[in-house]
């Protein structure tokens, strides 16, 4: 869900969202994460210590990666450096380690690096922070909502801690909330009655900065007429909710909808859907990956054998979004969903596999013919193993009429060529070499 933060300034002279004013600026006041910031926690002992590792906050949206990392470095004292993964790049990575060399007197302890969705730098990126975590010029803190095995390169992973977040729960989310209805400025002002949290909270999703931004978009809403109670409930938050925002989930109902809407439209051969739906993803920042990999998936799927250039391009796309990162990523993705959805379809491969996985659970592990089987060994030739095996490059066209099919299932047609300029083509050579065996 995109909630963009309501500007306040004709509200408290000032610009500030309401979950930048509610950002926690201690530890006692850091609500969840109990496991690595309670008390005798381990993350909260090397705080204390003063002396924290590098490391990497994995975890959902909105559950105080950032947060964390800025009560560390107020803690500690110590210079606090912050990229976002998505706008910055290996210029920007060493231009910000080159002022936290300059921050280093004496024995003084290094200053913090916080990366922003760090799963988004591609290898060069990551790569450019090595020798700065290494040698201890600076202390990493990423943070990322994708795993970290998977998205941050191994020797920088070999090189941090990895601490997961959980996302917040229906208690940690109403301390939360009532502590911006009593300690705001402005909100403490108003007379704000929470009736009902359940859809505020069911819309957050454990997310602790959507629930302000939803807040406060609520109370400026129920507030324009200058009433003089504001009172929440249910039916109020998502009467608001539904009217004022465009809802894009990543997690939810609204995040399969689209990428189906996209998937079909491209399966559909409509270009200008099928684009349509990608900016809908784009805009309510999907992760490019994701976008990436169900059009690999589409290309083997439903274009198949009438272009099988598809899934090169589809795989080249997923390989150059890792490469070049965001925002230009949108540009490859919008390249890679016109061409799919311009290219003729065929799902044939996708039938076959689903014939031949049907077939294998009615018949069963039919045994390989004798002439296939491998015969690494004499005792194996002794039985008969690749015993009249015909060598196709031996015989005119490449082509024996050798079976390959166990015996009890010898004709069966599992791939079906459809009808598109490449396999009618293929269908016209399969019906000349295979002439009285398939039904081409």
């Amino acid at each position: 869900m995109v909630i963009l933060p309501l500007k306040t300034h004709n509200m408290i002279g000032t610009n500030q969202p309401l979950a930048d004013r509610m950002r926690p600026k201690d530890l006692d006041d850091y609500v969840g994460q109990e496991h690595l910031v309670g008390e005798g926690s381990i993350l909260r002992t090397s705080i204390e210590s003063g002396n924290i590792p590098s490391f990497i906050l994995w975890g959902p949206p909105g559950v105080g990666k950032t947060t964390l990392a800025r009560i560390i470095a107020n803690k500690l004292n110590r210079p606090f450096f912050q990229l976002s993964a998505v706008h910055a790049g290996v210029k920007d990575v060493r231009e910000t380690i080159e002022k936290a060399k300059q921050q280093q007197f004496f024995n003084k302890p290094s200053a913090i690096l916080f990366i922003d969705e760090i799963h988004r730098f591609n290898k060069s990126q990551q790569d450019s922070l090595l020798g700065s975590v290494e040698q201890g010029i600076v202390t990493l803190i990423g943070a990322t909502t994708e795993n970290p095995s998977f998205e941050v390169i191994s020797p920088l992973l070999s090189r941090c801690q990895v601490y997961v977040l959980k996302s917040l729960g229906k208690e940690e989310l109403t301390r939360i909330l009532n502590r911006a209805i009593t300690a705001d400025g402005y909100l403490k002002e108003l007379k704000i009655q929470v009736d009902e949290s359940n859809a505020l909270f069911k819309l957050s999703g454990g997310d602790a900065r959507k629930l302000m931004n939803m807040l406060e978009l609520i109370v400026s809403t129920l507030s324009a007429g200058n009433a003089k109670e504001i009172v929440i409930n249910d039916k109020s938050v998502m009467e608001i909710i539904q009217e004022k925002i465009a809802i894009y989930d990543k997690s939810g109902e609204q995040h399969f909808d689209i990428i189906s809407a996209f998937i079909k439209s491209i399966r559909g051969s409509d270009p200008n859907a099928a684009v349509y739906w990608l900016a809908r993803m784009v805009e309510g920042g999907e992760d490019p990956k994701f976008i990436a990999r169900r059009m690999v998936i589409l290309a083997a799927e439903d274009i198949g054998l009438a272009n099988p250039n598809a899934l090169l391009l589809a795989t080249s796309c997923f390989e150059a979004i890792n490469l070049i990162g965001w925002p230009e990523s949108r540009i490859i993705l919008s390249e890679t969903a016109l061409y799919l959805a311009t290219s003729p379809k065929s799902n044939s491969a996708y039938q076959a596999i689903n014939e031949a996985q049907n077939l294998i659970r009615e018949t069963g592990d039919l045994p390989v013919p004798l002439n296939i089987r491998n015969a690494p060994t004499s005792l194996m030739k002794d039985l008969g193993y690749g015993d009249g095996y015909k060598y196709a490059h031996n015989y005119a066209g490449n082509f024996t009429r050798e079976e390959f099919l166990p015996e009890e299932i010898r004709s069966k047609v599992l791939y079906e060529p459809q009808e598109n300029n490449r396999e009618t083509e293929i269908r016209s050579r399969m019906a000349a070499f295979w002439k009285g065996k398939y039904k081409y």
